[in-house]
């Protein structure tokens, strides 16, 4: 270090211009006008064209994985009837209901095998029997709980699974 230099202070926020240096011991005044006297050890030159060289290299930061059974999306099945076959008209109301049990319960088994945690079933609002057949078909199962997906309990067209 010599008289003239810029000079930071190590742990601690002072700086100034190195006034005189003898032996060991640097005096330097700061921006005010004190002056101050620490060992050499205790200082790090303060030059800013150290940096400018030095060139900064941006990294992608990492994208963390989520599996598909932890997703925040449920799997949605909606089980109005014209979206389960392609001539819903050719059909009677009993084997429609059929249809739409097995359907539910193969999804339900579907969401078991992969682990899956929520599962949306969309019902629809109508006279209830449909209504009525799932509640039937999800009280019958083991290791799921199911509430109406809509804030009023009362004629809500869907329902919401959580497996355990």
């Amino acid at each position: 270090m010599k008289i003239g230099d810029k000079v930071s202070v190590v742990d601690e926020d002072l700086n100034g211009v190195v006034t005189s240096v003898k032996g060991n011991i640097v005096v330097f005044k700061d921006e005010y006008g004190f002056t101050y006297q620490y060992p050499k050890e205790k200082l790090v030159p303060k030059n800013s064209d150290i940096y400018e060289n030095i060139k900064i290299v941006k990294k992608a930061e990492p994208k963390k994985n989520i599996s598909k059974k932890h997703q925040k999306n449920a799997l949605v099945l909606d089980l109005h009837f014209h979206n389960l076959v392609k001539n819903p008209n050719d059909y009677d109301s009993f084997e429609r209901l059929f249809i739409q049990k097995e359907r539910l319960l193969e999804t339900l088994s579907f969401c078991r095998k992969n682990h899956l945690k929520r599962l949306e079933i969309v019902h629809g609002i109508g006279d209830g029997v449909l209504q009525r057949m799932v509640w039937d078909a999800l009280e019958s199962q083991t290791g799921l709980d199911f509430y109406n997906k809509e804030i009023l309990h009362h004629q809500s067209g869907a329902v919401m699974v959580e497996f355990h």
